[in-house]
Parts: structure tokens; sequence; C-alpha cells
């Protein structure tokens, strides 16, 4: 069958518009377009962003700890820094819009300080609202020897408004019990659960970026993709940008495009920005790598890792027990 010239044009001219355009990166902010990458200060591409022009705010900023891609500052100065850059995402958030911030500890001499309990105040005298206080859970970090390992950050959600954007069903998890049913009232031998899941929760036990980790890259605090499709999901609809000021290796805009909504960031450091905008095209084109959200957590037993195989077993006296050794049957919890 042959084409006629202004069918093939008519094609031509979609294909530009709907596919070539749509994977197009450019460098500063213009509303029509759907992937912003701005190499420099966040505070650069803040101001050309008009008013309430962002859906979500969501970011990990650096925690003040010397990293290659922060300087470090006294607390004080630190503070002053980040509630400028807040004030400037608030400008421009919508009035349904969310922000979150990803924070751990502050250290000083061997003293922690929760970054999201000094950062709360900011937000606070702003006017958004506290809607949860998530912990993200992990399992693999700096062991330390002074003090219990820290295996977790927090997620502090804010909104401008009380009316702000919540979709809980695309983020829902596997029920514990879905063969659970009412017992009594007029609902008595009904299924209690939801058919799509239950709520997750604000604890989030997801793998942190680390050495093994799929979406590993040479930045050294990385955020995970699923992390960010939750929040993305549940905050924002088709369309929406999500912005973040602090963009690292772009995993934000990477989990905005995956569900059809709109990334801007900016980076400063140039082998980030190039690692960013790989990465990108890689999603683009479908072959970026990454842990599916809600993938179970890793068990070594099914994977068949030796290393579970403790040096220390052949002296049962005082050994420890195996995480997620199988008990004997006949085991039974002791009152101590």
């Amino acid at each position: 069958m042959q084409i006629a010239k202004k069918d093939l044009l008519k094609f031509h001219y979609w294909y530009y518009n709907s596919v070539l355009q749509n994977r197009k990166i450019v460098n500063k902010f213009i509303p029509t377009e759907r992937i912003v990458i701005h190499p420099g200060d966040c505070m650069e591409l803040l101001k050309t962003i008009p008013d309430e022009s962002l859906q979500l705010v969501v970011t990990s900023p650096p925690y003040n700890i010397g990293k290659e891609y922060e300087k470090r500052l006294k607390l004080g100065s630190y503070l002053e820094q980040q509630a400028a850059i807040i004030q400037e995402c608030v400008r421009c958030l919508s009035p349904h819009g969310s922000i979150c911030w990803q924070v751990g500890n502050y250290v000083d001499n061997g003293t922690i300080i929760p970054l999201d309990t000094v950062l709360y105040p900011i937000f606070t005298k702003l006017g958004l609202k506290m809607r949860n206080r998530i912990i993200w859970h992990f399992e693999h970090g700096l062991h330390c020897s002074r003090r219990f390992s820290g295996r977790y950050e927090t997620i502090i959600w804010f909104t401008k408004s009380d009316e702000y954007v919540f979709n809980l069903d695309p983020v829902r998890v596997p029920q514990k019990y879905p063969g659970k049913k009412y017992f009594k009232g007029p609902n008595a031998g009904k299924y209690s659960c939801n058919p799509l899941g239950k709520n997750p929760g604000d604890l989030w036990i997801i793998p942190n970026v680390k050495s093994n980790h799929v979406e590993k890259t040479d930045h050294p605090c990385q955020f995970p993709v699923e992390l960010i499709e939750r929040l993305i999901l549940s905050m924002t609809n088709e369309g929406d940008w999500v912005f973040d000021p602090f963009l690292g290796t772009g995993t934000s805009i990477i989990a905005a495009i995956r569900h059809k909504r709109r990334g801007a960031g900016a980076e400063t450091l140039p082998k980030y920005i190039m690692l960013t905008k790989q990465r990108i095209e890689q999603e683009l084109a479908g072959t970026l790598k990454t842990r599916p959200m809600n993938k179970p957590v890793y068990d070594p037993i099914e994977a068949g890792n030796s290393l579970i195989i403790t040096p220390w077993t052949t002296n049962k006296k005082g050994a420890q027990m195996v995480l997620l050794e199988k008990p004997n049957k006949k085991q039974r919890y002791a009152v101590r």
C-alpha cells in the first residue's frame, strides 16, 4: 500500500511533536517542555520558575557532612542556606502541591543532630503543614563503633494547603491477611480488606543504593528510584511538574517521566550532569536498570548466598543465631 505524501508529512509532524519533543532535555525552565536539567545552582533555576507552577518538590539536600558536592558550613549558616531555597520552592509550589525533604543527620564531633527536627520550623514559618514524617529504613551503611549504626533517614512531607493531591491507590502494597473478613455488623462475612492492597504506612523498608544495587553509580548518596516513585504516584497527577533542587544523578526526573510527569532539577557538578543525562536517555529508551517498586527485600537464604554460613557455628555454645534461620519446631520463646 502506497502512503500519500501528505499523510507521510503528517506522520513526521506528529512523531516530531509527540515523541522527539518529549525526549528533548533543555537547560532552562519552559512550561511547555518536559525535562529540564539546569547546570548550575538551584536558586538560579528557581528564580525563572513562575509562581505556583510545581506540584511536587522532592529532594535529598546535602547533609553538611563534607561530601565532594558540598562545602561544610556551620549549622546556622547551613540552615540559612536551606531556608532561602525552601522559601523559593514554596513560592513556586502549587496551592495543591507537596514538598518532600529527605534528610539524615548532621554529625558534629560524634554528636548527631537530626536535620528534620531543625528544618521543621523553616517550613512551618512559611505556612506549610506537615502531613507525615516518613521513616525510610535500610539495612546497609557505615558501621559505627561508639554508637548504634544509623539505618534510617526521614522524609518530611509538607503541603501548602488542606486541599492537596493524594492518590493512595497507586501506592498500595499487598495485604498481610487478604482473606480477612468482618466477623460482626452489617458486613459480617464479607472481606474486610481493600482488594487493591493496604496503605503502606509511614515506615518504608526500601534498600539503599550501595555496592551491589542495580542502580549504583559513582554518586555516594544516591536515591533509589522506587522511593521517589511512591512519592510521585501518590502526590502528583500525569502532566504535573516534579522539581528537585539538588538533582544528583537525576533519580527524581527519571521517576517523573516514567509515570508521565514532567521533571526539572539543578546540579552543579559536571560529572553528575553528564551521568543524569545518560540515565535519562536510558530511561527514555527503556534500558535503564532499576529495582522494581514494591519488590520484597533481599532474602539471602532463598538466594543461596554462601556468606550466611558463619565461621563460629562449629562452637554451638553461645553461637549467634543466623538471621532468618528457621528454629526447631519444638522451640518456644522463653520469658526471662
